[in-house]
């Protein structure tokens, strides 16, 4: 009790910091500044603050200091479930929401992107150059928080992880002072917040490299749950044989019977494959050709402005409650497949909304020689496990149903490998890191001696 007290009085001492911007417990707009984008993640920090400049950052981190308190940063909150597994009592959660904005330089072919920025507004700024981004599958997702943890992008078996686009990161650090790092500027630094992401300080602005495309062949084919069997191996041979330029995921989709949910998708299950193809129209007709032959309900594949390729993964357009479970396969086998349709197939009523498969290998599972600390993934598979969890009751049944479908696949996953940004749970850091959790753990000591800031994924 007295060291939640203390921590409430030191709080207290930040009351005025940014005025109608530092939310207190109790404070109206304090349960709206917590709540992370997954909303089934409770966050309970000492304060909120909402910087809109540096200066703010700068302040916050200060005040923060000399108060004692630790510091949290978050931009959209879609890894909250993560954090909430963080102590936060003693601890200021820095929400880079109010602090936006980005610039594309076309002839370096490089964005720079202030640090509660998310990809759509990159995606916009750059699509009018003939250029795109590393995003992930959802354009609402913050670019920050996506590329220091590694960051898959439906063009990454061609071009690897997004942190491998990162060409500068500028952050305010414990002292308060604001850096710009890079490879000529304290590479150590710059290589650790390349996967370790907030564990060094409050990124208030990243330079990301940006890729020369202006379309894409991209889009989904739907099927009834039923043809599961025979959509899921047509696509395992598809993703065993396709080039490096074919990034693609299958899906086990369960929707329940609600209103605002087209008519295709309200109270069904369904089987999806999307991606994208970095090819010509007929070649990319050629490799779907096997996946068409099962003859899918919808078909939406065709060339795309790649300012459209965001909205292609049906994610939530709002905040919404869930949880999750992952790992990584090493292959996709008849007995492996048997494993997932045993708990995702038809006649199965698993309790998850999604239970996705994602192409890796190519440029994916290709270290980087100038890489950071995650700058690639061993593995041929991430699985991706999803249920909607809007009651302690539907999180624990939800938890229960994505741990049954990882431990099914346990034969085929492999012990070391995870996709940081796909972890929703506390998990040691060796699986996250791997051999460069020293390494990690050496630069924290230096850049921030004190251990002020915390993120989901700790380094030490």
């Amino acid at each position: 009790m007295t060291d939640v007290l203390s921590a409430a009085e030191a709080a207290e001492s930040l009351r005025g910091l940014l005025p109608g911007r530092l939310f207190l417990p109790g404070d109206d707009g304090y349960d709206a500044a917590r709540t992370p984008w997954n909303t089934a993640a409770v966050l309970a920090p000492a304060a909120v603050a909402v910087p809109e400049s540096v200066a703010d950052v700068q302040a916050v981190v200060r005040a923060a200091a000399d108060a004692h308190l630790r510091l949290a940063p978050m931009s959209t909150g879609h890894a909250g479930m993560l954090l909430s597994s963080v102590d936060l009592a003693s601890t200021v959660l820095v929400r880079l929401t109010s602090l936006t904005g980005v610039s594309v330089d076309e002839r370096a072919c490089v964005a720079r992107v202030l640090g509660g920025t998310v990809w759509d507004d990159v995606v916009a700024a750059a699509h009018p150059h003939g250029l795109t981004g590393l995003h992930g599958s959802a354009g609402g997702i913050a670019v920050a928080g996506f590329a220091l943890n590694g960051g898959l992008s439906f063009y990454g078996r061609k071009h690897g992880l997004c942190a491998n686009s990162v060409r500068a990161v500028e952050l305010v650090t414990a002292d308060g002072g604001l850096r710009r790092v890079d490879a000529e500027h304290d590479p150590d630094l710059f290589w650790a917040l390349r996967g370790g992401g907030g564990n060094f300080g409050i990124v208030t602005a990243i330079e990301v490299e940006l890729v020369p495309y202006s379309d894409v062949v991209a889009g989904m084919m739907l099927w009834d749950r039923s043809r599961a069997v025979d959509v899921m191996r047509a696509w395992r041979d598809l993703t065993v044989d396709a080039p490096e330029s074919v990034t693609t995921s299958l899906r086990v989709m369960s929707f329940p019977p609600l209103p605002d949910l087209p008519p295709f998708l309200a109270g069904r299950d369904v089987i999806v494959v999307d991606g994208a193809f970095l090819e010509s129209d007929e070649r990319a007709s050629a490799l779907l050709a096997p996946l068409r032959a099962l003859q899918p309900e919808i078909d939406t594949v065709r060339r795309i402005p790649t300012s459209e390729l965001p909205l292609m993964h049906m994610d939530p357009p709002r905040p919404s409650p869930a949880v999750s479970g992952h790992c990584v396969l090493g292959e996709l086998s008849d007995d492996t497949i048997d494993a997932y349709l045993d708990q995702v197939g038809p006649g199965t009523r698993s309790g998850l909304l999604s239970a996705e498969l994602r192409q890796l290998g190519g440029a994916f599972a290709r270290r980087s020689d100038d890489g950071g600390a995650v700058s690639s993934i061993d593995g041929a598979y991430a699985l991706y496990a999803v249920a909607i969890a809007p009651t302690p009751e539907a999180v624990a049944h939800g938890r229960a149903s994505a741990s049954s479908l990882v431990q099914a696949l346990e034969p085929w996953s492999l012990l070391h490998s995870r996709v940081p940004t796909f972890i929703d749970d506390a998990v040691d850091a060796a699986d996250v890191y791997g051999d460069a959790c020293d390494r990690l753990a050496s630069v924290a000591a230096r850049v921030d001696p004190q251990a002020t800031f915390q993120a989901g994924h700790s380094i030490r």
